[in-house]
């Protein structure tokens, strides 16, 4: 196989896990490990992938890659509303009690899970996402609250030392939380510092903390942690997480629901 030929299959190998190990990709081209190495120098010089330890990442999964509303809207879609659905189940029906709702795509996918499950209780909605609160605004057994603050045009959040501090003051039953990395090393990650300070204090101030998240995180590290793997109670996804990830989350105790 010649060089250039290596090269492509290696970005594309990149392009489409996310991530590989150096190890990986020696024994899929019987090529040594330094000769992985250069390899992978060379494609990071032309920017097709991005160098980690022990291997290489997609360009995309970079620490402070950032995809906007609408087009994580267009992602794992059909994921995600199995994800909702099968979050909504960790409140009893009829609900009545205290919720804690983070922004972000899968979230909003369990708006109308979560509605379905309160009917005929009544429940306390407080969200930092202005879409959320729109769209539960006015629906039957449930009131909402939305936390002030500045709202990022990337995630539609709202964010600042004025959010936290409401948060700080809140005890709710349940808060359902998205992330953009999770990883057995890093735990639960997102690229901006301020949202990630809100989303610790959310992980902070719940008694029950339910992650929801999609199999493409795993693996993902972005620029600030949030939350540990033992901070967090339960998570929601729609495939078993790789070994070292299930391994590491069976030691924090903490429960993983297959949508």
């Amino acid at each position: 196989m010649y060089q250039a030929e290596r090269l492509d299959l290696i970005a594309r190998a990149v392009r489409e896990a996310g991530r590989v190990s150096v190890r990986e990709l020696a024994e899929r081209f019987d090529i040594t490990t330094e000769t992985v190495r250069r390899d992978l120098q060379g494609l990071e010089e032309a920017g097709s992938l991005q160098r980690v330890h022990g291997g290489a990442i997609a360009v995309r999964r970079a620490s402070l890659v950032e995809r906007g509303v609408g087009e994580r809207l267009a992602a794992q879609g059909e994921e995600k509303k199995r994800i909702a659905e099968r979050a909504a189940r960790a409140i009893a029906p009829g609900f009545s009690g205290s919720i804690l709702i983070d922004a972000g795509t899968t979230t909003a996918a369990l708006l109308d899970p979560l509605l379905a499950r309160i009917a005929g209780g009544s429940a306390q909605i407080v969200t930092n996402a202005v879409a959320h609160a729109a769209s539960l605004a006015g629906r039957d057994g449930v009131s909402v609250t939305v936390l002030g603050g500045r709202v990022r045009s990337v995630t539609g959040a709202a964010v600042g030392i004025e959010t936290v501090r409401d948060i700080d003051r809140l005890r709710p039953d349940v808060a359902f939380i998205g992330t953009n990395g999770f990883s057995a090393d890093f735990g639960l990650s997102t690229p901006d510092v301020d949202e990630a300070a809100v989303k610790n204090a959310m992980v902070r101030a719940a008694r029950r903390v339910v992650v929801l998240s999609d199999s493409s995180k795993f693996g993902d590290e972005s620029l600030t942690r949030f939350a540990g793997l033992d901070d967090i109670d339960v998570v929601v996804t729609d495939a078993e997480p790789p070994a070292d990830l299930a391994a590491a989350l069976d030691n924090a105790d903490a429960e993983v629901w297959v949508a």
